[in-house]
């Protein structure tokens, strides 16, 4: 069974006093297996962050229902919606939207400030992402004490610390340099490889060829997979990534089957 299922979903924005509307998303259907890692790639305008707000229960589709472990998102009330996000989703936006007065622990703290648990409680699963990224030495240092990379590290550690069954990144890398974006994609690996699902937005094929699967999306509706390009498999680092990961540059694309979702074999 699939951890996520999308399933004829659309999304209209219709303008006030007009009977016409902009339609971003038409038709899509999409599956995830759980401990999967599937890029979405498309160009600007395709519907990329539209369909990942929808993913992540933030933005009610005009038609069609998202289904994540067997939870039919947009039938629950706001409020059970609110503590779904909070319970089974993490976010990394590109402009990491770290708060500048707060330290490193602190910003990882966030979202667990409407949890019930006690503030050692919650600054001890703080300092253990922190720790989990390489940040156990800075967890005192404002974002702006930190490179870009560390901040990026410290947005990923915001996102997990709740340890959520999927984690929603778009365009993590985008505004990095080669080397940090590199760092960020082997930490996205490492969790990865602990089991974590990964849905990620980009516009970086070398980033694509490290997931499971790559979904395309033009003009609002997704390409079948099996016309799809296919990244050229390489067990040597991607072009423009740092060669400090050489065995982590293959392409995975083989590893899962594109319908079940399932690693092949199981």
């Amino acid at each position: 069974m699939s951890f996520v299922v999308v399933e004829n979903v659309g999304k209209t924005y219709s303008d006030r006093g007009s009977r016409t509307g902009a339609t971003v998303l038409r038709n899509v259907s999409a599956r995830l297996g759980e401990g999967e890692f599937v890029c979405l790639m498309g160009p600007s305008g395709s519907g990329k962050s539209t369909l990942l707000t929808i993913l992540g229960a933030m933005n009610h589709p005009s038609e069609g229902k998202v289904v994540i472990d067997g939870i039919d998102v947009y039938a629950l009330s706001d409020e059970r919606r609110a503590d779904f996000r909070s319970e089974y989703l993490g976010f990394v936006f590109q402009q990491h939207h770290l708060m500048p007065y707060l330290n490193a622990i602190e910003n990882a703290m966030l979202p667990l400030a409407t949890l019930r648990l006690g503030a050692a409680e919650k600054r001890r699963r703080a300092l253990a992402v922190l720790e989990k990224v390489g940040l156990a030495g800075k967890a005192s240092r404002l974002p702006n004490q930190l490179s870009g990379g560390e901040q990026g590290r410290l947005a990923i550690a915001r996102a997990i610390v709740n340890d959520p069954p999927l984690v929603l990144a778009d365009e993590p890398t985008g505004t990095l340099d080669t080397k940090t974006g590199g760092e960020i994609m082997k930490l996205f690996l490492d969790l990865n490889a602990r089991g974590q699902t990964i849905f990620m937005v980009t516009h970086n094929p070398a980033n694509a060829r490290l997931a499971h699967r790559t979904l395309h999306i033009r003009d609002g509706a997704l390409a079948p997979e099996s016309d799809c390009p296919r990244e050229q498999t390489s067990r040597t680092p991607a072009d423009g990534l740092d060669s400090e990961l050489p065995a982590l540059m293959i392409d995975r694309s083989g590893d899962f089957d594109s319908l079940s979702g399932k690693p092949f074999g199981d």
